[in-house]
C-alpha cells in the first residue's frame, strides 16, 4: 500500500478520492484550506495553503509520500480575487511539482478540466487538440498543466481532464438547477435543449486515479461519460425521478446569451463566460485513450449519476444551504439574479 498526498482533500471529489484510497488500504494525508471532517487512523490532515513552499517541504519531508493526487483549484464562482485564483492554480501547483522533485516523490496525478475549452469543436475531442479558454480558471489550468511539462524528465506526470464532476454532494450550481426542481419550477434549458454536454461520475474519476497508482508513464488523460443523451432529456429524467410540477422549458438563444453577459458584467450572476458560451453547446471527450491505456471505463450514465446528486441535495435542503466553512462544490451557489428568473417560472 502507498503513502498519498491528496490536495484538496476537503473538497468534493478530493474528499472522494481521499476516502475511496482509505478504503483500499492505503496510507493518506490531505492538505487544504478547509478543515477536513474526515477521521480515519490512516489519515492526517493539515489545513494550510500549497502557496507556503515551507509547509509543503516541512509536509513532505514527515510525510515521504509515494505520489500526489493534486485536486486543489480555487474556481471562478467561487473567488472574488483573481490574484488568489490564478496563485493557487498556477503556482501552487508549481510548489507541488517542485516538492515532488525535492522529495523525490515519483508520481504527480494532476486533476485538469474541459473548461479548457469553450466551444463545440464538433466531434468528441482528443487530448492532442488545442486548448482555447475563455475565462481565468480555464487559463489558470491550462497554465498549470504547461508547467508540469518541465518537470516529465524527473517525475511521472499524469493529468486527468474530466468534465463536470457528479455525484451524491456535487453541489454548487447545480443547487440551483435542484432548487428549481424540487419547487416544481419551471427548469429552463437555453435554444432547444438538445445539446449534448458530458459529465463524469466521481467514482468512475475515483478508479480513473487508482489505476494511475500502477501506470509507469507520463500522460494526458480525457475521461468522461458515455452515452450522452441532451441536456433537457438528462433534466426530464431527473425531474421523473424527484415527481414534483417541474417541467422544462425553452429561452430564446440570442437574447438569453446576451442576457447572461450583461448579468456577467454586472457582477450578479455566479455564471461567466465558460456557461454562457457553452450552455446550449455540444461537448464530449473522447475516452478512447484511458479505456486503452488504464483499462477504464464509465459506469454510470449522466442521466443516473444527476438522480444521485439530485436526491442527497432533496434530503438535506436545509442543512445544505446552512452552510458556510466548505468548499465551493459542497455548498450551493448563490443565485444572483437569477433568483429573478426563479420567481417567474
Amino acid at each position: 500500500m502507498s503513502r498519498i498526498l491528496i490536495t484538496g482533500g476537503s473538497g468534493f471529489f478530493g474528499g472522494i478520492l481521499k476516502r475511496r484510497l482509505l478504503t483500499e488500504g492505503h496510507t493518506c494525508h490531505n492538505i487544504d484550506l478547509v478543515a477536513d471532517v474526515d477521521t480515519h487512523g490512516r489519515l492526517g490532515t493539515t489545513q494550510g495553503d500549497i502557496r507556503d513552499y515551507g509547509l509543503l517541504r516541512s509536509l513532505f519531508e514527515h510525510g515521504k509520500f509515494d505520489a500526489v493526487f493534486h485536486c486543489a483549484a480555487q474556481l471562478a464562482h467561487d473567488t472574488i480575487d483573481e490574484t488568489m485564483l490564478w496563485t493557487s492554480n498556477v503556482d501552487g501547483t508549481r510548489n507541488i511539482a517542485d516538492a515532488c522533485r525535492e522529495f523525490k516523490v515519483s508520481k504527480l496525478v494532476n486533476i485538469s478540466t474541459n473548461c479548457l475549452w469553450a466551444s463545440n469543436l464538433g466531434h468528441d475531442v482528443v487530448e492532442g487538440e488545442l486548448p482555447n479558454p475563455v475565462e481565468l480558471y480555464g487559463r489558470s489550468k491550462l497554465a498549470a498543466e504547461e508547467l508540469l511539462k518541465d518537470y516529465e524528465r524527473d517525475l511521472q506526470v499524469v493529468t486527468i481532464r474530466c468534465p463536470t464532476i457528479i455525484d451524491s454532494g456535487r453541489l454548487g450550481l447545480l443547487a440551483i438547477l435542484f432548487e428549481f426542481i424540487q419547487d416544481g419550477r419551471k427548469v429552463w434549458v437555453v435554444g432547444e435543449g438538445s445539446n449534448r454536454y458530458q459529465f463524469i461520475y466521481a467514482q468512475d474519476l475515483a478508479t480513473a486515479c487508482v489505476l494511475t497508482l500502477n501506470y509507469t508513464e507520463s500522460d494526458l488523460f480525457h475521461i468522461g461519460s458515455e452515452n450522452v443523451v441532451s441536456l433537457g432529456r438528462v433534466y426530464q429524467s431527473v425531474i421523473e425521478a424527484a415527481g414534483t410540477k417541474a417541467r422544462v422549458a425553452k429561452l430564446p438563444k440570442g437574447p438569453t446569451i446576451f442576457a447572461m453577459k450583461l448579468a456577467h458584467k454586472l457582477g450578479v450572476s455566479p455564471l461567466g463566460p465558460y456557461h454562457y458560451r457553452m450552455i446550449a453547446e455540444d461537448f464530449i471527450f473522447a475516452t478512447g485513450h484511458i479505456r486503452a491505456k488504464l483499462g477504464w471505463a464509465p459506469t454510470l450514465t449522466n442521466e443516473a449519476m444527476m438522480i444521485e446528486a439530485y436526491r442527497y441535495y432533496a434530503a438535506q435542503r436545509a442543512e445544505i444551504h446552512a452552510r458556510t466553512d466548505v468548499s465551493a462544490h459542497s455548498k450551493a451557489a448563490p443565485m444572483g439574479i437569477i433568483r429573478l428568473l426563479k420567481w417567474i417560472s
